[in-house]
């Protein structure tokens, strides 16, 4: 798992003094790689919420304002939401609140972001 988040956190939260740039396909290589190797719903469903957790975070800090950036993070939010559902009551739990954060957070971000997340949480939480 750690090695995969340390992928998902370096394609999504760059160092801007670096000359670094952002990459959401190689993020979610990394999310597809851990499908593919380990296959394990509830490690697919942390390492999907780690994603929205960085990619927002990152925005909120740098104010990192890229459109597709917006969209992929709100298509990740709602594979996450889903996936969430089909774990055990314990751990969706916690991973719904996480995501629930990410969509507060968004709101800050314009683009409809925040209400498009908005729309998806109630859709998508059992």
């Amino acid at each position: 798992m750690e090695p995969h988040k340390k992928t998902l956190a370096r394609w999504l939260r760059l160092d801007p003094f670096r000359n670094q740039y952002t990459s959401r396909l190689q993020a979610k290589q990394a999310i597809s790689h851990y499908k593919k190797a380990v296959g394990d719903p509830a490690g697919l469903t942390e390492l999907m919420a780690f994603y929205c957790e960085q990619a927002t975070e990152y925005c909120q800090d740098i104010g990192y304002q890229e459109e597709k950036f917006f969209d992929a993070l709100v298509r990740m939010l709602e594979q996450a939401l889903k996936s969430a559902n089909t774990l055990p009551a314990d751990g969706r739990d916690s991973l719904t609140a996480r995501l629930n954060r990410v969509r507060e957070i968004s709101h800050a971000f314009g683009y409809g972001v925040g209400d498009d997340m908005d729309y998806l949480l109630p859709r998508c939480v059992k």
